[in-house]
């Protein structure tokens, strides 16, 4: 690889530079180039009723500026505009923009696609840089200012005959690659010929159009291009950035700390070459810091629907804030603190999200029933168990996670990626459907205490099908916990158990609820311990049914084990 065949741009020094101490803290003006930027780099370009429904779908994210194409260029553009027009579909708070080269056969067939409109934004544009200066237009300054200047003027006078508000957007293309005082000189230029004011604003779009440095440099030419009109009150700074070197959203953003007031972009970035930058990562990003991004976002799966339909274009899976898997976590360290996370979010009720590995609450997107936790081979119990939880209502135990855990990890390690309904199932069969060889048939629990005053002592009567026979078992206790437990060990054929631990919850509300039980046992004499769970509408057949599955998985694991 010959890295010495290329060289770095010579840009600006600008070394008291303010930009770094600033915050974001409003959104800018939104711009969707998706119906020109995005439509020229597909493969197969939208038709007329997909541009209708994408234009829709921006108008319902809350876009005020809507880039609608380049009517010049070809007749289906053109015809579009018509139908947006003709059909009465631009609501009025919603200005569309039209493209133009400075060319004058090509602005005047812009203004013929605008009649019936009350207002639009012209969108004038040549390429200014020091590359195509000299090997597409082989031209000097002088003659490329005037080509900016001669199409501001067109524009001018076409406005004075449009019966609406024209207002004037110009860039300078390939500004990047632009010497900023050049750029600044031909921008000024424009200003002056159109007459701009406080009231009487033009849109100076500097675009990125090839993203050539870092996102720093970028933000210094904006902050010197800020710093320098002679009236910086008559101009809205856009920025226009693209992504060549992957640096799109940042670019943009330090752009807006150096005084942008606007930005043009695409939905997920799609655009020429490597795409333009992506204003739902953008927005989303805002919102993340607690500010208003004047989008509607909170539709996620929709808006990835209608653009991937458009579009013909798939969003990656990784992408951020969209992808199938951005809120999927497959490590065991990462499940178990998300776990914790959300548990702890929901205990302190203070309305501010902090989970960890999730910059997002899920929910905000209307993605909260999407899995944010799947397994595979390199989860651990965190994982497991927050799947337990969220999907299915079992907040398990800690011991009873790291137990549940190796069964699901075997699985994981012969099959790949364990879904929430395996898991689920594989619950059920290891400690939940366990009939063998003792099977719960039923319960009566009477309270014997003659003395209101004394200790509530309770009689258990548990009747249980033991290898085939049905027996009943009785048992007192101060508790019915106690009593089912002694009830159960007062068989001399059973072997006689000690409760390690104990705990239960209610799985699910309303007049159907259920409990779910644990319990941890281990038999006298013995170290080994095994776990069982029992749910039932009565927490106490619950924890009977609990007991009978640890006693069954202990005989199990004593009969494997010789």
């Amino acid at each position: 690889m010959n890295y010495k065949k290329y060289k770095r741009f010579e840009t600006i020094k600008l070394k008291d530079r303010t930009w770094p101490d600033n915050e974001i803290k409003n959104a800018p003006v939104w711009c969707s180039v998706d119906l020109r930027d995005g439509n020229q780099a597909l493969i197969t370009p939208m038709k007329i009723e997909e541009k209708v429904q994408m234009f829709q779908l921006l108008v319902d994210l809350g876009f005020k500026e809507i880039e609608v194409g380049f009517p010049s260029s070809s007749q289906i553009e053109y015809d579009f505009l018509r139908l947006l027009i003709d059909e009465n579909l631009i609501p009025d708070d919603v200005t569309v923009q039209v493209l133009t080269q400075a060319r004058e056969h090509l602005i005047r067939r812009t203004f013929e696609s605008l009649k019936g409109l009350d207002k639009a934004i012209v969108h004038i544009y040549n390429s200014t840089s020091v590359l195509q200066r000299d090997v597409v237009f082989n031209k000097g300054k002088e003659e490329i200012k005037t080509i900016a200047i001669e199409g501001t003027k067109l524009v001018k006078e076409l406005s004075n005959e449009f019966n609406g508000k024209v207002i004037l957007e110009y860039s300078p293309e390939s500004f990047t690659g632009t010497e900023v005082e050049y750029a600044l000189e031909v921008c000024e230029a424009v200003l002056d010929t159109w007459g701009a004011s406080q009231d009487n604003k033009v849109i100076i779009n500097l675009p990125s159009t090839v993203e050539m440095d870092t996102p720093n440099v970028y933000a210094d030419q904006i902050e010197w291009m800020c710093r320098h009109f002679k009236d910086r009150e008559r101009v809205i700074v856009s920025v226009h950035p693209h992504n060549d070197r992957g640096c799109g959203v940042a670019t943009t953003e330090l752009a807006l700390l150096a005084g942008a007031d606007r930005v043009e972009g695409t939905l997920f970035g799609n655009g020429e070459r490597t795409g333009n930058v992506d204003v739902m990562t953008l927005a989303l990003n805002m919102f993340t810091h607690g500010i208003d991004p004047k989008l509607e976002l909170s539709e996620m799966n929709r808006i990835k629907h209608i653009y991937e339909k458009c579009t013909k274009m798939e969003i990656p899976p990784r992408h951020p804030y969209a992808g199938q898997l951005v809120f999927t976590a497959f490590s065991g360290s990462h499940q178990d603190a998300i776990n914790k996370g959300m548990h702890a979010y929901r205990e302190r009720g203070t309305g501010i999200w902090e989970v960890p590995y999730l910059p997002i609450d899920p929910a905000d997107l209307n993605r909260q029933y999407e899995p944010i936790v799947r397994i595979n081979s390199q989860s651990g119990k965190g994982g497991v168990a927050f799947v337990m939880d969220t999907v299915f209502g079992y907040h398990l135990p800690k011991a009873l996670q790291a137990d549940f855990a190796k069964a699901i990890q075997n699985i994981s390690e012969t099959e790949g990626e364990v879904s929430p309904e395996r898991i689920y199932d594989t619950f059920k069969k290891e400690y939940i459907d366990i009939e063998e060889p003792y099977k719960f048939i039923r319960q009566k629990l009477i309270d014997v205490s003659e003395d209101e005053n004394d200790m509530h002592e309770r009689r258990a009567e548990v009747t249980i099908e033991d290898h085939g026979e049905i027996k009943t078992l009785v048992g007192y206790g101060n508790g019915p916990i106690d009593a089912v437990k002694n009830a159960i060990n007062s068989n001399e054929e059973f072997l006689y158990t000690h409760m390690l631990d104990y705990s239960e919850h209610a799985l699910t509300s309303g007049s159907s609820a259920k409990a779910a039980a644990y319990v941890q046992l281990r038999p006298k004499g013995s170290a080994i311990v095994e776990f069982g769970v029992g749910v039932h509408p009565n927490i106490t057949t619950a924890t009977i049914k609990a007991i009978i599955s640890g006693m069954n998985r202990i005989h199990q694991r004593m009969k494997k084990e010789g």
